[in-house]
């Protein structure tokens, strides 16, 4: 897909977040279907899911009509980054 889809979701998330320097995101590029996956530190994971999702419904939706222009689906996924120690009793 073009990577302006790619710029697009990495400037929304860069711009919600506390710590843009964590927030990174991978492109799976399918036939039909490309899947970002968006990376943000653990402390604002909170701030792209937005209450009840609404803001992460809200990217979802910027990106699948921006999609559209290249007749392809978008779909985002939003990973915490891994930056804590596994606690184990």
């Amino acid at each position: 897909m073009e990577p302006e889809l790619k710029n697009l979701v990495e400037f929304i998330a860069k711009s919600l977040v506390d710590q843009p320097d964590e927030v990174s995101v991978t492109e799976l590029e399918g036939e039909q279907t490309t899947i970002y996956q968006l990376k943000v530190a653990q402390n604002d994971i909170g701030k792209i899911i937005g209450k009840q999702g609404r803001t992460a419904r809200a990217i979802r939706n910027i990106l699948s009509a921006s999609a559209m222009k290249y007749h392809k689906r978008a779909l985002l996924d939003v990973l915490e980054t891994d930056d804590s120690p596994d606690y184990k009793d």
